[in-house]
């Protein structure tokens, strides 16, 4: 193993019809750009009895009908397919994403900011001033994890967490970052701010998802009075976020 990547896949079950590819056992790009390639060459294959392919930060959890495809011959696709090659790298997107920061939008933003004796200004600019990966989707439909929060700020989690967030709250925990859904949630997470980008909208029919894992965000701090004007605008259909340039 090296710093902290597998030398080849680790496979463990996920009950009768998931399989767990482990890749590594650190968070960092490099394991993450290794399940995202492993995910686009599966795909590729178009092998029979591949259901959903789910990347993680570190691992690939495939589903698969156990009926059209046996463990072992599916085991032996991943190894036929490794190394995966970094010319199978997908097109990655750059997205711009306008936050309304602090105020009822983001009612953390002062504590935080305290934490790291910062002023609000200060760690707006500090969030705002990085470039963020999607390393995976879960835990709702569009929660985008994201990496690359400044060190500065990463802040340990909420001792007690909210039962309720509002939608599309951005927020930070940890060493990680986070865009949430237009659904309310439960977090630990500390809220920064809200945006009108809708990253799960069932009326995209063939793009629900606004992001994969392995496009690029950068955030745009906005004033109550856009956020407002764009909320509107999404509500309509008009989709808010701006993709800038592409990423390899």
């Amino acid at each position: 193993m090296t710093d902290g990547i597998y030398p080849f896949p680790r496979f463990l079950d996920a009950g009768e019809t998931g399989l767990t590819i482990e890749l590594g056992n650190i968070v960092s790009e490099d394991v993450n750009s290794r399940v995202i390639r492993l995910s686009d060459a599966l795909a590729e294959t178009g092998l029979d009895g591949i259901e959903e392919m789910v990347p993680t930060y570190r691992s690939l959890l495939v589903l698969y009908d156990p009926l059209r495809l046996s463990r072992d011959a599916l085991c032996q696709t991943v190894l036929d397919l490794w190394p995966t090659d970094e010319r199978n790298t997908k097109h990655a997107r750059c997205w711009r994403v306008p936050v309304c920061y602090g105020g009822e939008h983001g009612v953390d933003l002062e504590f935080v900011a305290q934490s790291h004796g910062m002023t609000p200004e200060q760690l707006i600019a500090c969030h705002a001033g990085a470039e963020y990966r999607v390393y995976m989707l879960g835990f709702a439909p569009g929660f985008s994890y994201l990496g690359g929060l400044p060190e500065a700020i990463h802040t340990s989690r909420r001792t007690d967490p909210r039962l309720k967030t509002p939608p599309r709250t951005i927020s930070i925990g940890g060493m990680q970052a986070a865009i949430s859904p237009p659904l309310e949630l439960p977090s630990g997470w500390h809220l920064l701010g809200q945006t009108p980008v809708r990253t799960y909208d069932p009326r995209r029919a063939s793009q629900p998802f606004l992001f994969e894992p392995g496009d690029r965000v950068r955030f745009t701090p906005i004033s109550v009075e856009d956020y407002e004007d764009m909320c509107a605008a999404a509500e309509a259909g008009v989709e808010v976020a701006v993709e800038e340039s592409a990423h390899g």
